[in-house]
């Protein structure tokens, strides 16, 4: 545990090879991204006319590019590729995928607050003849 706190294992070029539990944390990650890019697809397909369609969309490009992402990681960890192997990918990849899961959060939030004008505004034009 120690050792995710130096600066070479973040930076080193040629890493060593994940743990064997690591790397099955990792694949099943992947996987679970794969699984929630197919999913998404479908509700895409399936809500493609309503408010939520955009958000739907937003979050199956989010899972799309992460789970390739991911993939190329892990080809690049097989293969032992010295640069593009380097620990510090996963730093990057997992601070972009912060950001844009706050762009999709800030979306949300935005949606609550259409929904919530959108059923004043039905309330409203009920009384109106």
């Amino acid at each position: 545990m120690a050792e995710l706190m130096t600066i070479k294992y973040w930076f080193n070029f040629r890493p060593a090879n994940f743990s064997p539990v690591n790397e099955k944390i990792f694949f099943f990650f992947i996987i679970v991204l794969i699984i929630l890019t197919l999913l998404l697809a479908l509700a895409k397909a399936r809500f493609n006319r309503n408010i939520y369609a955009r958000l739907w969309q937003s979050l199956y490009n989010f899972f799309l590019t992460n789970a390739i992402i991911g993939l190329a990681l892990t080809f690049f960890y097989y293969e032992t590729v010295p640069f593009l192997s380097a620990r510090f990918w996963l730093l990057v990849w997992a601070g972009s995928m912060i950001v844009w899961l706050f762009f999709i959060y800030k979306q949300v939030e935005g949606l609550v607050k259409k929904k919530a004008l959108a059923e004043k505004e039905k309330e409203f034009k009920k009384y109106i003849p």
